[in-house]
């Protein structure tokens, strides 16, 4: 019993013996290290810090079809408008209207004062009379004859002449009655409407002043419905039709957006440019809009098809020259890439420089980066693999507890 008391501690007081050594051999070489680091930081050669990113800061190439849209920009032209001229001369009156005001079809806009038009009407109408009595007496001649032909007191040519006299008369009624009608409709233009509905956008006479034909009295524009002539590259005008929606900002109306639509493309590019006018429509129902306002939108045209892309946060410029922030082999690499199109709405760009899908790249902004300097990817372990961790130690806890309530005493 002694001996086997013996032996066991014997082989206590070895294993004591070698924990304690290992122990001075790790404090030993710790304090070398320790002393080595000192030594090199004494000279100026300070080792270097590994930076750790987590999965939160990194992101990778991933194809995925970008949202395309075309710019479109223009000032805002009514689709109808009417500039309203004389149509007679005299002295402009009754015209109470200005700029601003709303008018409609039809309404009385001003009155042109000329006393010539209605003497005028009046010869008219008094030579319309003395026409249609020298019809009618051409016409009463003309049957006599006819009876007198008949019964041979009168010749043929006394006949024929009598005929030509009563077309005549009947030739110089129908063009006295479009004397007529000419006189009224001149009297009738003295009184001005509108042609169409809308709000009077210009003036370009005063009351008493004298006009004359075609002159210009007001311009009138309906604000109902206005419209873009945007200039497009006619090489994007392939994927263009009408009634594709159009987002429309018009400045002054903050965030308030419009939506119209392509309504027409021109059929030819604009002389001198590579550009195609393209209208897009807008709707205007509470007259919000005014004419002369500049509205910058754009069109959405097809996806195309999945492209290499990155976040646009994960992109850097310097000196107008793009680049992104990588991880290769336990270092930073800055590699300067090519882009392509954007997607504003998913903040997404394309990459044209051929990267590959597994290779880390940095996802934000971040300061005092160097090029090759040390970095590394700090992996969190998932839930699973945290409570297996938790369950083995505390395993090991129970384990050890009990080997040590189970030990033999000496």
């Amino acid at each position: 019993m002694s001996i086997r008391i013996t032996r066991r501690r014997a082989a206590t007081a070895l294993a004591v013996l070698v924990l304690v050594g290992g122990l001075a051999g790790a404090v030993a070489l710790r304090a070398s290290k320790h002393a080595s680091d000192e030594a090199a930081a004494a000279r100026g050669h300070a080792p270097p810090v590994a930076l750790e990113f987590t999965a939160i800061d990194l992101t990778h190439v991933t194809d995925m079809p970008l949202e395309r849209w075309l710019p479109v920009s223009g000032t805002l032209e009514p689709v109808r408008q009417a500039v309203v001229k004389a149509k007679v001369a005299g002295d402009v009156a009754d015209l109470k209207l200005r700029a601003g005001d709303t008018v409609r079809e039809g309404q009385h806009l001003a009155r042109i004062e000329s006393a010539d038009l209605a003497s005028r009407l009046a010869d008219r109408m008094g030579a319309l009379e003395s026409a249609r009595a020298q019809l009618a007496l051409a016409d009463k001649t003309r049957s006599m004859n006819v009876r007198l032909l008949h019964d041979n007191f009168i010749s043929q040519n006394a006949y024929d002449n009598a005929e030509s006299t009563f077309d005549v008369a009947r030739g110089n009624v129908k063009s006295a009655e479009a004397q007529v009608q000419l006189a009224r409709n001149a009297l009738r233009d003295t009184d001005v409407v509108a042609p169409i509905s809308g709000v009077i956008a210009r003036r370009h006479v005063q009351p008493g002043e004298k006009v004359a034909v075609e002159a210009p009295l007001l311009t009138i524009v309906d604000l109902k419905a206005l419209e873009v002539q945007a200039m497009v590259p006619a090489g994007d005008v392939p994927e263009l039709e009408p009634g594709m929606p159009v987002e429309l900002a018009v400045d002054g109306f903050g965030e308030r957006r419009f939506t119209g639509r392509v309504d027409r493309i021109n059929p030819s590019t604009e002389p001198g440019t590579r550009a195609i006018v393209v209208h897009v429509s807008l709707p205007n129902p509470d007259a919000a809009l005014r004419v002369g306002m500049f509205a910058t939108g754009r069109i959405a045209l097809a996806a195309g098809v999945p492209t290499p892309t990155l976040p646009t946060a994960a992109l850097h410029s310097e000196a107008g020259q793009p680049y992104v922030w990588t991880i290769e082999k336990g270092r930073l690499q800055r590699r300067v890439v090519t882009t392509g199109r954007r997607d504003e709405a998913n903040g997404r760009i394309e990459i044209r420089t051929p990267l590959s899908p597994q290779l880390p790249v940095l996802a934000g902004r971040f300061d005092d980066l160097k090029d090759g300097a040390p970095a590394m990817v700090k992996t969190t372990p998932s839930p699973r693999d945290a409570a297996s961790e938790r369950a083995r130690t505390a395993d090991g806890i129970v384990k050890s507890s009990r080997s040590g309530r189970d030990a033999p005493r000496g």
